[in-house]
């Protein structure tokens, strides 16, 4: 039975891979949670005590998604366009509807229906646009611009009354049942008979399990305005994929590409998209100059401000290879 004084949250995207994740946790601190997601979970997947609302939070009407939303006191938001998705030119409206203007509308929609806490999961490509204006991110990167716009969207809609905290998520590896890692092309290469050629450069990385601790944490204790960039360690692709390419059965050198070839190869990936009449929501070409940086930051501080830890990496790897 519900204890009546639990905290109420609803997750927006629990049915994916970090959504899902974050309600197994929420569940476990003794919050009560509802699903609000646009895919029917698999048999089995959500725990019977959890509350699902099916439907796509962009074609709800304000009446109705203001009454899913009421009687939460809590609210993740763990949705969006990411980075993958390939709208047509020109991009950028497709990104900043998604990741902007549905935001800004369903917190203002929380706030009105007595939501006191949220957190939206956000990319730490945000974190690297604000702390290195020189890389010129958000005009290069329709994605990166979207993000960037977000976490100031969710804080104006958050007003007084409901507490906004935005986590700037890396590169994320785990497992979840039912659907395949997005690591799954990246995987079959280390298991193929191939050399392993890859670019310079590395970059901050996290186990799904660490970034829902983070989203509990900052339902309990994250600050109105801040964005937290969350990490667990700052590797190198090479300490990356050797590790990776063990699990995966096959001990391969990495060979480094040079950056010039990763460059002419993406603008061939960005040419052919332009000739669809799509656009990616990273400039590719530009992108190689982030892809082979060190790309890294300190997870130390938002670790100690939302209480959680940066171990179990080498773990999650081995599932994120399990479950390719």
């Amino acid at each position: 039975m519900t204890n009546p004084t639990s905290p109420t949250t609803i997750v927006i995207g629990g049915t994916g891979f970090v959504g899902y994740h974050a309600t197994l946790e929420l569940l476990k601190r003794g919050h009560t949670v509802t699903v609000l997601a646009l895919d029917t979970p698999l048999d089995g997947l959500l725990p019977p005590d959890v509350r699902y609302v099916e439907g796509d939070i962009g074609k709800m009407d304000d009446e109705v998604l203001l009454e899913v939303l009421r009687g939460h006191n809590g609210l993740v938001y763990a949705a969006g366009a990411d980075d993958r998705t390939l709208p047509p030119r020109p991009a950028y409206p497709f990104f900043h509807l998604h990741n902007v203007a549905t935001v800004a509308r369903v917190f203002a929609l929380a706030r009105e229906a007595g939501v006191c806490r949220g957190v939206v999961c956000s990319s730490y490509f945000a974190y690297f646009e604000r702390t290195h204006p020189e890389w010129n991110l958000a005009a290069h990167h329709p994605y990166i611009r979207s993000r960037a716009a977000q976490a100031p969207a969710a804080f104006t809609a958050g007003g007084d009354s409901l507490s906004v905290s935005v986590l700037e998520l890396p590169y994320i590896f785990g497992s979840m049942p039912g659907r395949r890692p997005l690591w799954s092309p990246l995987i079959a290469y280390l298991r193929s008979p191939w050399p392993l050629f890859y670019t310079k450069g590395g970059t901050s990385m996290v186990p799904v399990a660490r970034v829902a601790d983070a989203i509990a944490g900052a339902l309990e204790r994250g600050e109105h305005g801040k964005s937290y960039p969350i990490g667990a360690e700052n590797r190198t692709w090479a300490e990356l994929l050797g590790p990776l390419s063990r699990m995966a059965g096959k001990t391969k050198r990495v060979w480094t590409v040079p950056t010039f070839l990763v460059v002419m190869a993406l603008a061939l990936v960005g040419l052919y998209h332009r000739l669809q009449g799509r656009e990616s929501g990273l400039h590719l070409s530009t992108f190689a100059k982030l892809q082979t940086r060190l790309t890294y930051f300190d997870p130390r501080p938002a670790q100690e401000a939302l209480g959680f830890g940066g171990h179990g990496l080498d773990d999650a790897l081995q599932d994120t290879v399990d479950a390719c």
